[in-house]
């Protein structure tokens, strides 16, 4: 066999191939992956576990033929933060963060509903109603909103950050190899590995308390609690139907970026792999696939799914397209998810580590959107896009920082957040306003800009 001849059946090299290869798969998704619970205050063995199973779950309903892996979401990260902001010790908000998952699951079927409007009407017409002057502004504001936490987080120790910073930085621009594919993972440990000799030497780096619970946590054990899921959440005698509607107003819209991600990444893997994976299996079943993924890991208190870049990575780098090494990953993220132990591991991070990966990570999420507008041409001279874009930018920036937006509805009080109040201004805007000039699958680098991975 020639080498760097594509291999689409990696039965052929062995079981112990096909094990190494699952393992390196594992390996690029782990850091990004573990670093959205630790930045939300979700259960990471939760992550883990739905990361595996929604991955098994994408396969099923994609027919077992597309090679991607399903990771934690860095989208949603704001919709998370905006319901269940991580409390002023650092400390998850075990209250809130189930109504938070609520409005996830929601945001997941919106992909089901968005997957059937795929089907019966075609891409083109139902992308008309999400082009990028609506798109590119609200992923902008995604990240900018998420600035100061990220600024807090550092301030813990900005040496530490720094280090985070620059490692994530370095591998990005001079990396090699996998040493590119996974930047965060190698910032995590670097930074944290600094901390940690910091603390042996007597510096105060890391949380003692954080650390007992590291000691004491065992190696085997369930990877999440009935009262973190939403069956706990809907037992509470004291539900609160108006966090429930604002959960759902304030993260459901989100799913208009995180939609325009997934057509990216699919296009991404189509073109890795050489096979049209729009066509076969089809965008609406890799759409309901990532939809359900992401509902049934918010219902168990785990963060929502999307498809991963460092993965379509990884299959460039080995030449190995075949979904069976992605279900070995798969195979192992559910295994690891059974270790409280190496949950701990991961909570114990340091927050100023937390705050220089997520620095980069935030500021390249509103580059995100900047390249969203940029490579689809948005022509800016046309008042009706300066109107949308305006509008939306200001909306999101200024509700973040005054308030959300509340009104009540019978009894219940809902609060809309900055990003919610300036995704939907910018659909009704774009749906109403004359002059509509973008149609998709007329520029295929355009179509494609929006990727969330560092």
């Amino acid at each position: 066999m020639p080498q760097n001849q594509a291999i689409y059946d990696a039965r052929q090299l062995g079981r112990a191939k096909m094990f190494i290869l699952g393992v390196q798969h594992m390996f690029a998704m782990f850091g990004a992956t573990v670093l959205v619970p630790a930045l939300t205050g979700l259960s990471v063995s939760a992550t883990l576990l739905f990361a595996g199973l929604g991955t098994l779950l994408f396969h099923f309903i994609t027919k077992r033929k597309v090679p991607a892996f399903l990771g934690s979401s860095f989208a949603f990260i704001g919709g998370y933060q905006a319901i269940a902001p991580m409390l002023e010790d650092g400390s998850a908000n075990t209250q809130m963060l189930p109504y938070a998952c609520f409005g996830v699951m929601l945001a997941g079927l919106m992909y089901v509903i968005l997957s059937a409007l795929f089907k019966v009407f075609g891409t083109k017409k139902v992308m008309r109603y999400f082009p990028p002057i609506v798109t590119g502004p609200v992923i902008i504001c995604i990240g900018l909103t998420l600035s100061s936490t990220a600024i807090t987080n550092c301030r813990d120790n900005w040496a530490i950050a720094l280090i985070a910073i620059a490692i994530v930085v370095g591998c990005n621009i001079w990396g090699k190899g996998m040493v590119k594919i996974i930047p965060i993972l190698l910032g995590v440990v670097g930074s944290y590995g600094v901390a940690v000799i910091c603390q042996v030497t007597g510096m105060h780096t890391m949380d003692p308390a954080k650390l007992q619970a590291l000691a004491d946590a065992p190696w085997i054990g369930l990877p999440f609690q009935f009262e973190d899921t939403l069956f706990g959440l809907f037992s509470r005698p004291d539900l609160d139907t108006g966090l429930l509607l604002t959960a759902a107003v304030t993260i459901m819209p989100l799913s208009l970026a995180t939609m325009v991600e997934h057509i990216g990444d699919m296009c991404a893997i189509s073109s890795t792999c050489e096979r049209n994976y729009l066509q076969d299996p089809g965008f609406h079943r890799t759409l309901l696939g990532d939809g359900l993924a992401t509902s049934l890991a918010s219902i168990f208190g785990a963060p929502a799914n999307t498809t991963y870049g460092e993965n379509t990575g990884v299959l460039a780098l080995s030449k190995v397209y075949d979904p069976r090494v992605i279900r070995i990953a798969a195979g192992l993220a559910i295994l690891f998810s059974f270790s409280p132990k190496f949950a701990a591991l991961v909570s114990a991070m340091p927050t100023a580590t937390m705050g220089g990966v997520s620095m980069v990570l935030y500021g390249m999420i509103s580059a995100v959107g900047v390249r969203n507008v940029v490579e689809n041409q948005v022509d800016f001279t046309n008042s009706r896009n300066v109107i949308i874009a305006a509008l939306i930018m200001v909306l999101a920036i200024g509700i973040n920082y005054s308030g959300a937006v509340s009104f009540q509805v019978g009894e219940a009080t809902i609060s809309l957040s900055g990003l919610a109040v300036a995704a939907i201004t910018g659909i009704v805007l774009n749906a109403i306003l004359p002059g509509k000039d973008y149609e998709f699958g007329h520029d295929e680098k355009g179509d494609t800009a929006v990727n969330f991975k560092v």
